[in-house]
């Protein structure tokens, strides 16, 4: 609604999800006119990928397996990094493949595990890629454990964005400390969500919430992005 979306694509694998995410479109008032949700394997069968997007948003299955074979590196959503994402955690296919159909002013938003942030090998080679040659990641925003369905790990919300302003650095946010207890989940309230908002708008460093890192530091930590080394 805030954004004016005029039309909603979408890829789900999971037949019971598949169906969910179409029925939710409808409970929010979205005619099935205005929505194109396919079912099927985002990344061995992507069913959108002569398009790009404005705007994506999503949250990927945490450290799935996918097949990784060698032919997919003459695929061109990963054939440029010169690596692949390892076989039993997909997180980065995934970022790839969003990437490869960001379109020019286009902005992502991908909820992941903290380990796409500092793990090494193949990982380390695409975020150095992703950072060094492409300059697409604009914020990372680190979240509470706990305020998503089916996990109570800490999360991390990683937003790329296709001709960045500030190609120069790179704002670290640590919204892990902002929520309110429930009884089985944690919230974010409307006020933490503000913080966060207005803080990427202003870009300003905020002492034991965010800081604005230079590429050069980041570089120096070997593009390693944990949150507390910022």
């Amino acid at each position: 609604k805030e954004a004016n979306v005029r039309t909603f694509y979408g890829q789900e694998k999971v037949s019971t999800t598949y169906n969910l995410a179409r029925m939710n479109m409808i409970l929010h008032g979205i005619s099935y006119k205005d929505f194109n949700i396919k079912n099927d394997d985002t990344l061995e069968n992507p069913q959108h990928k002569d398009m790009k997007f404005e705007a994506i948003v999503s949250n990927p299955p945490y450290s799935a397996n996918w097949s990784a074979k060698v032919d997919c590196l003459d695929d061109e959503r990963f054939s440029a990094y010169g690596k692949l994402a390892p076989k039993s955690k997909a997180d980065f296919a995934f970022i790839q493949h969003m990437i490869y159909q960001l379109d020019d002013n286009g902005t992502m938003a991908v909820v992941l595990p903290h380990g796409v942030l500092f793990r090494g090998s193949s990982e380390g080679v695409i975020r150095k890629y992703l950072i060094e040659q492409k300059n697409v990641l604009d914020a990372v925003i680190g979240l509470p454990a706990n305020i998503f369905f089916g996990t109570s790990i800490p999360t991390v919300i990683l937003v790329f964005k296709n001709n960045r302003k500030n190609k120069e650095n790179i704002l670290f946010i640590d919204a892990s400390n902002d929520f309110e207890k429930g009884k089985n989940q944690n919230l974010l309230r409307d006020e933490d969500v503000e913080k966060i908002i207005n803080t990427i708008r202003n870009r300003e460093t905020i002492d034991k919430y965010s800081y604005v890192a230079n590429i050069e530091e980041i570089k120096e930590n070997d593009y390693n992005l944990n949150i507390p080394r910022y």
